[in-house]
């Protein structure tokens, strides 16, 4: 081998190991200088940092109707926050507060002022209504006053705890104190920004925005407000939104939730939260102990919401809460001119509130569930506005379909007539003697409205007869009955999704029991007490030939931006909850009874449907009370193939064809949707 092939051989892998020596060294120096040289200071430096994870609040998802039509949503809301994680160690919060009053102050904007103390000509005094939060103030945990302390001693108190006591200027004193105080109930810490101020105008957003580009602890933060589209079309239904209280945030911190998150306070905003909340948004913040931000890492991005689809048609739930007024209104009117012409009184003239549900018998499913009277869910939160429901004596917030307890009268009828057959009381075609003071009970006497003779039970149940079905009653006994009861949905929760009363059953639910009761029970007196949304539904089962659904609100929940379902009530498999195991015969005999309700000239419902172009089913009922009666009336339609039912209540109606008519009206509209499209162009022309 001559010299130049040995050197081209040994020479490139010698250059290699040359190289990587080098590197080696190199990096072994390094290594060196950290661990051995610099490696306190890097330990001090690692363990004075401190991670914080801060969260960032989700857009909540939308509620829409049936058909997509907004409910509920969301406005952009611009805030001023003070974030805590950035002020350095060197600064004053104090300073920092003075500087956001003087940088606000010249755009005109306000800021939150949420202190119970105020500045008088006098000197200081409480704002009103602020006892409670008064009381609060006093425990050892804040000022430890005494009951009697003045106004001036809060402050000076809060003056000293918020080290401002020396401040000349009392009327910038009295503010830092307020914000003070808010941040230290809102929990103001290096993980839970504190807002300033909120609602700002675009050109307050663009000065701030310039202004604190080098300020990092001050951001213009882009939240979101609660927005009702119609505060009068479903109040008691929708339900509002509000920040967590102390024992909500108690019940609901394991879940995610911060201490100032929005969550739903009732209605369908509180029992779908888990679905419009959104997913928290998360990053990772790593601070000096000088203050100094080192690294921001976002974790998770936040994730709105659901969208959550009722069941209920909007158009439908107008018709029922505009005829609902309207009847109500003209019952009333009766009543007083009954009242100025013949000196009649208890003829409607206190009739003010009532409800209407209309249910899908396909799968029980709301349509349309009205409650008068009613409020703006717009103005819910206005104070003077929320003084004026609670003092209004006809209790607007009262949600009467769902939570209102009422004597049923004759519309239990057709059920009563049901478990006769069944357990074989009396046939279809037994007759009894109807004198027209039922007196078996001398205690207990049921009267009746005419004079029948014999009467089977198809006519019983058209005309209305009292003395037959106390007759029966009797007969069939209070534990039968109420089973049956129970087995349409009487008495029982229907499974619909916001908060509802399970009513009062007759005998299960009574304190004591006199046979006597037991008659009363049979026409819709007595103990019972049930809901419009239970007499719907068990309209919807008499309809249904005997099964009971789960009554629902909710059609379906998809993604934010509605491309894709998370959950489905589908209607084709609905959710079975009772079926009535009856002779199929006898549940066909009791359903042409009700049609002949109102097909015959004797029925009780005939004058108001005699004109209705589709067949109708139905019973009338009228409850005794302390005023006026209730009228009320349930029914379902076609007769011969149900497609919805419906149960109209006007309290102290009176006169059942009050109720009709709001039956007939939600018929109407769902049988002929076109009207309301023309209604709606004369209204606007």
């Amino acid at each position: 081998m001559n010299k130049n092939s040995f050197l081209k051989k040994y020479t490139r892998p010698l250059v290699c190991l040359i190289i990587v020596l080098v590197f080696f060294t190199m990096f072994t120096i390094r290594l060196i200088d950290w661990q051995l040289v610099q490696g306190e200071y890097y330990r001090e430096e690692v363990s004075t940092r401190a991670n914080y994870v801060l969260t960032s609040s989700p857009t909540r998802g939308e509620i829409v109707d049936v058909n997509g039509e907004v409910i509920a949503a969301n406005t952009t809301n611009y805030t001023l926050v003070l974030d805590k994680l950035y002020i350095g160690s060197d600064m004053s919060i104090n300073d920092v507060i003075v500087e956001m009053f003087e940088l606000l102050s010249h755009r005109d904007s306000k800021w939150i002022d949420e202190l119970p103390i105020i500045l008088t000509a006098g000197g200081y005094g409480f704002t009103e209504g602020s006892e409670y939060e008064l009381e609060s103030l006093r425990s050892g945990e804040f000022l430890d006053l005494g009951v009697y302390s003045t106004a001036s001693e809060y402050l000076d108190a809060f003056a000293k705890r918020y080290d401002v006591e020396n401040m000349e200027d009392k009327t910038l004193q009295r503010n830092i104190i307020s914000v003070r105080y808010n941040m230290e109930i809102k929990g103001f810490d290096a993980t839970t920004p504190y807002t300033f101020a909120e609602h700002l105008d675009e050109d307050t957003v663009a000065i701030v925005s310039e202004y604190s580009q080098n300020k990092p602890y001050m951001d213009i933060v882009a939240t979101y407000d609660r927005v009702c589209v119609d505060g009068t079309l479903m109040p008691h239904i929708l339900g509002n939104t509000g920040a967590l209280t102390a024992e909500e945030y108690e019940e609901n911190k394991d879940k995610g939730y911060a201490y100032n998150d929005i969550i739903g306070k009732y209605g369908i905003e509180y029992a779908a939260e888990e679905y419009l909340r959104g997913k928290t948004g998360k990053k990772t913040v790593s601070k000096t102990s000088d203050g100094t931000v080192v690294s921001v890492v976002d974790v998770e991005p936040a994730k709105p919401g659901n969208t959550v689809y009722l069941t209920i048609d909007n158009d439908l739930q107008r018709v029922a809460n505009a005829s609902l007024a309207e009847n109500i209104v003209a019952a009333r009117q009766n009543g007083i001119d009954t009242c100025l012409q013949r000196g009649d009184k208890l003829n409607g003239e206190d009739c003010t509130a009532g409800a209407a549900v209309m249910l899908s018998v396909k799968d029980f499913s709301v349509l349309a569930c009205a409650s008068y009277p009613t409020f703006d869910l717009t103005k819910y939160t206005d104070s003077d506005y929320y003084l004026s429901l609670l003092e209004d004596k006809a209790l607007p917030l009262y949600d009467r379909a769902l939570q209102g307890g009422f004597a049923p009268g004759s519309v239990v009828k057709p059920i009563v007539a049901l478990a006769a057959l069944e357990e074989e009381v009396v046939t279809e075609y037994t007759p009894i003697f109807c004198s027209q003071h039922y007196d078996y009970y001398p205690s207990n006497v049921v009267n009746c409205m005419f004079y029948h003779g014999n009467v089977d039970m198809s006519s019983a149940i058209t005309q209305s007869c009292n003395y037959y079905f106390a007759d029966v009653g009797r007969q069939l006994g209070i534990e039968t009955m109420y089973l049956y009861f129970e087995k349409v949905g009487l008495g029982e929760y229907t499974g619909v999704e916001v908060g509802e009363s399970a009513g009062t059953l007759a005998g299960r639910d009574s304190y004591s029991w006199q046979a006597g009761n037991t008659v009363q029970a049979a026409i819709g007196q007595s103990d019972n007490n049930f809901t419009p949304m239970q007499l719907a539904t068990y309209c919807a089962t008499i309809a249904n030939n005997g099964v009971r659904y789960r009554t629902h609100m909710i059609n379906k929940i998809t993604t934010y931006d509605r491309s894709e379902v998370v959950m489905y009530n589908d209607p084709e498999k609905p959710e079975i909850v009772e079926t009535l195991d009856v002779d199929k015969y006898n549940l066909t005999v009791v359903q042409n009874a009700m049609r002949n309700v109102v097909a015959s000239d004797y029925g009780t419902a005939y004058y108001s449907f005699a004109d209705f172009p589709i067949d109708v089913a139905g019973k009338t009922g009228t409850a005794e009370n302390s005023g006026s009666d209730h009228c009320v009336f349930i029914g379902y339609a076609p007769a011969d193939k149900p497609e919805v039912a419906v149960a109209v209540l006007l309290e102290h109606g009176a006169k059942g064809v009050y109720a009709m008519d709001v039956a007939r009206d939600l018929l109407n509209a769902y049988f002929y949707p076109e009207t309301l499209a023309e209604s709606t162009t004369n209204a606007t022309e």
